[in-house]
């Protein structure tokens, strides 16, 4: 009797059917072809029990699928993935375009193992001048552009812009400090003493003045330094031969610190005034992009991208992968210079040209400025990779230290380390960071506000406890299969016996039996290097004083003591600074601001009476009757 293999597997719509092992690979494919015509559209492979292997894109589905269903003429890695298909699902729309961004759409949502992903996708910071003022502030800003004012970026680091912005604030004085506080100030803060803001808020400048000082800054922004630059010193020297030698040194001052911020910008190109410079370097199955910004002539900075290449790829179908998904959420410039090729430049030019709104042009150039901005990028891109495979190659030999110091089936892909940060039990906070082949996993950080009313102040196990059951909590219900790589292989706790005590504990109560659990102890005289590790069900150990698995091990648990006491610093400075206004339906920035210069303090406020907040400017009867019913009907 033939025995037939049943398995589950999906149509094409997706559903799941039980029945006879479905066909795979070439022959599945090949099924679908009488289907499909020459739209253009996006696909999807499937194994069989539903992961999405790879999403792609097609001037015309029938072509493009077509070429998977041949036997020969593939990539190893396009081999692997055809022999693992399942089944499929299409997409047809209406433009090329249209298709090219859905693909990469379906890539950031899905990830699949095959397609080159962008990771590690961070907004750039930019600098602000606000235009709704009478006396603008200068500033950061990250994320959307909601307020009115002129924008000047992107910066490459927070740390660059900060670098920026410090320089020009010694050459044009601008003030940085928030409209509230700009409106509070009786007498002009530190940054005047310092000769770092003109001082606009107790009036030491008026508005004239101050408006001539915001047009420099912002056509220094624009490129225009060299202009900037002769006025001050004609100014200097008009000062020098006026005798006025205070004010021509406070001048010299700012020429030099405009000096110091072209001099930080580096290379400054000529005859480039907007663009970005993408240069990619692949060795090993790795790659990296490197990302330069120019604006306005100026060297803006620069980042490392290394995205995942699904095993290996050509350099096109990275370049063009990592250039939709990374212009998704930014406004490209009108020129692109890159140093390689993409699959579909035509295609990935119109769809960028639609973004921004105006023609964007992509370029590879061959010789003069262009060539050497390109040349130097790719230098960038190829040392940080360099760095970045010996830095993995460091990693892995730790961690196979690691597995072989705690007895592990196998080094770990996800350490997660927990510490718990509190005075007294006031602002407890609970911290967990992430660590794995490539080093540090900052965007899996979390942090756990300590919530447990029947918690006594500081109750270390009780806060472990709270932490860990609402992690594992939550692991359990949304991913119980384990695949989305969530799951830790190890789990390191700042403590001894008592705290591993209770993180077992916890996890015996969801159910989880198998996760290697190790507690890092100080040792009896507190020192590091005499930690002791604690396991279950064994006797403690420590580790050879000059082992770098040692090393590594306190490297880990004081990146999470770091956090930890970050995160409660951060709570305890913001109920510091909490008011008792903050919680009222309706009060916002304005209100509060009449409240307080009305009454003196949120205190006085929140115990004035009806008819006293009804006579404060800006605060209607109605309002006042919400403020005081806040305050007395709530019995708060």
């Amino acid at each position: 009797m033939e025995n037939t293999a049943k398995n589950s597997g999906f149509d094409e719509e997706g559903t799941a059917f039980d029945g006879p092992a479905p066909i795979k690979g070439h022959l599945v494919i090949k099924s679908y072809l009488k289907t499909l015509d020459n739209s253009p559209g996006v696909y999807r492979m499937l194994s069989e029990t539903g992961e999405v292997l790879y999403v792609g894109k097609a001037r015309q589905l029938v072509n493009r699928v077509s070429s998977y269903a041949r036997l020969t003429g593939h990539s190893a890695r396009i081999g692997r993935m055809i022999a693992a298909t399942a089944s499929m699902m299409f997409l047809t729309t209406e433009t090329e375009t249209e298709a090219l961004l859905l693909e990469q759409n379906l890539i950031k949502q899905l990830k699949p193992r095959y397609n080159v992903l962008l990771r590690d996708d961070k907004s750039f910071p930019n600098i602000l001048v606000t235009s709704d003022h009478d006396f603008p502030q200068i500033k950061k800003h990250r994320g959307a552009r909601r307020t009115k004012g002129t924008y000047y970026g992107p910066f490459a680091s927070g740390t660059a812009v900060n670098r920026t912005l410090a320089q020009l604030q010694r050459v044009f004085l601008l003030r940085d400090c928030s409209d509230s506080m700009f409106e509070g100030r009786t007498r002009a803060c530190l940054q005047y003493q310092i000769k770092r803001c003109c001082g606009p808020c107790v009036g030491h400048i008026n508005k004239t003045d101050y408006a001539a000082l915001v047009t420099d800054a912002t056509a220094f922004l624009s490129g225009k330094s060299t202009r900037i630059q002769a006025k001050l010193v004609e100014e200097m020297t008009e000062a020098s031969h006026a005798l006025e030698f205070e004010r021509a040194a406070s001048l010299r001052d700012r020429i030099s610190a405009m000096a110091q911020v072209q001099t930080s910008q580096g290379v400054n190109p000529q005859g480039v005034e907007e663009a970005d410079i993408v240069a990619l370097h692949q060795d090993g199955g790795q790659a990296c992009v490197q990302v330069f910004f120019i604006r306005s002539n100026q060297n803006w900075g620069n980042r490392a991208y290394y995205p995942r290449t699904g095993g290996s790829a050509d350099t096109a179908e990275i370049l063009e992968a990592f250039m939709v998904q990374f212009y998704s959420t930014k406004m490209p410039p009108k020129l692109i210079l890159m140093s390689e090729t993409v699959e579909n430049p035509d295609l990935l030019e119109n769809a960028l040209t639609a973004q921004r709104g105006n023609k964007v042009s992509l370029l590879i150039p061959e010789r003069g400025e262009k060539k050497q901005l390109v040349y130097n990028a790719l230098r960038n891109a190829r040392e940080a990779l360099a760095r970045k495979m010996a830095e993995t190659a460091s990693q892995s030999k730790l961690l196979e230290g690691l597995a072989k110091a705690f007895d592990l089936k196998a080094p770990p892909q996800r350490i997660e380390i927990y510490d718990n940060s509190h005075i007294s039990g006031t602002n407890a906070v609970g911290g967990m960071v992430v660590s794995g082949p490539e080093g540090w996993m900052k965007s899996s950080y979390r942090k756990f506000n300590i919530k447990g009313e029947d918690i006594s102040p500081g109750d270390d196990f009780g806060m472990m406890t709270e932490v860990l059951t609402r992690r594992f909590s939550r692991l359990v219900k949304e991913d119980p299969d384990r695949t989305n790589g969530t799951w830790p292989d190890l789990l390191l706790i700042d403590g001894g016996a008592g705290q591993l005590s209770a993180v077992m504990s916890v996890l015996k109560d969801q159910g989880i039996t198998d996760l290697a659990v190790v507690g890092v102890a100080k040792g009896v005289d507190r020192d590091a290097g005499k930690e002791e590790f604690h396991r279950p069900g064994k006797r403690p150990f420590s580790l050879p004083h000059r082992d770098p698995v040692l090393y590594f091990v306190q490297r880990l648990r004081d990146e999470a003591h770091r956090f930890a006491i970050g995160t409660h610093r951060a709570k305890r400075a913001k109920a510091f600074t909490a008011s008792p206004l903050d919680g009222v339906p309706g009060v916002g920035a304005s209100r509060k601001r009449a409240l307080l210069q009305h009454f003196g303090s949120a205190k006085a406020a929140s115990r004035a009476g009806l008819t006293d907040l009804k006579q404060v400017d800006g605060i209607s009867d109605a309002m006042a009757e919400t403020i005081y019913g806040y305050f007395h009907d709530n019995g708060t």
